[in-house]
Formats: C-alpha cells, structure tokens, sequence
C-alpha cells in the first residue's frame, strides 16, 4: 500500500548505542567523515569548517552537543550534510554520526512526544519518540537544537570560511 500524507520520511543514525532521525527534506547530502579545519575559540561540539561542493561547513559532533562522549572515528562514522531551515534563514551543517542506518517512514499516530520525567531537563530538541524493534528512535528538531548565539556563530562561519 502507497504512503499516506500522514506519513514522512527519515535518516535514521546512531550516536553510541541511541538510534536518532531527522527528515530525510533537511539531508542534502551524506559523506564519509574526514578531519574539519578547527576553528580558534568555538564550542568544543563545533568540530570546525568541511569543503562540501565548494562551500565551507561548519561540522559538529551531536554527540558532545547532547552531553553525551566525543565520536570516536570508525569506519562506520558519517557526516550529514543538513540544511536546516531557522526562521527565515537557512543553516547548512554537518552533523557527524557513528552510523548512518536507512530512510524509513514514520506514521503520525506513530510518533509520540517527549517523555515526561518529572523533573526539568532539556529536552526540547526532541520533536517525538517512536517505538522500533524493542526500542526507540528519537526524532531531533534541529532548529531547536541550537540556541541563536549558536546559529549566529555558525553562521559566521559559513561566512568565514566562504571570503577565505
């Protein structure tokens, strides 16, 4: 049976043991994961600038973004090339991930909010959980994910790295 609207794609990834998705409109491109130009003073999630197609793009470990331990590089390490749509502007990435699984589809009714601990934690870049194979997949709202001092810096080092 064909999808229905209320069906959408997504790349499913891994950062240690969690499996993450995003959807699959944001993905320009996937690429295997190569050393990023560091850039002095930046966050130490910012990994640095990537020559994508003759653009420099900053690059970032997810994985340091959310708390969690440095990517380890293996020969399973990707990059997603993302453009990430931020009110009106759009931030190009690179988010690095331990793996790269598939495109998948997620129904509507599929996808639940974040869960409710009880206590506060930032949990706000989660956009829904979804039950899979005995587990879940965590759906990140990218635009969320950064706060606007973050998108500003970003940002200028897109511009940076597009006069160098």
């Amino acid at each position: 049976m064909a999808g229905t609207s209320s069906e959408s794609q997504y790349v499913t990834f891994s950062l240690d043991n969690e499996v993450f998705a995003v959807p699959v409109s944001v993905v320009r491109e996937i690429l295997d994961h190569e050393e990023a130009f560091r850039i002095p003073h930046g966050p130490d999630y910012l990994l640095g600038l990537r020559d994508v197609r003759g653009q420099g793009v900053p690059v970032i470990d997810l994985r340091l973004r959310l708390g969690m331990t440095k990517t380890e590089r293996t020969p399973h390490t990707r990059a997603l090339v993302l453009d990430v749509p931020i009110g009106e502007k759009t931030l190009t990435l690179g988010l690095v991930a331990d793996r790269v699984y598939e495109v998948i589809p997620f129904r509507a009714e599929e996808i639940e909010g974040a869960p409710d601990i009880g206590v506060r934690w930032p949990s706000d870049y989660i956009a829904g959980v979804v039950r899979r194979d005995g587990g879940f997949v965590v759906i990140v709202d990218l635009a969320r994910l950064f706060s606007s001092a973050e998108v500003a810096m970003m940002g200028t080092a897109n511009r940076l790295a597009a006069t160098a």
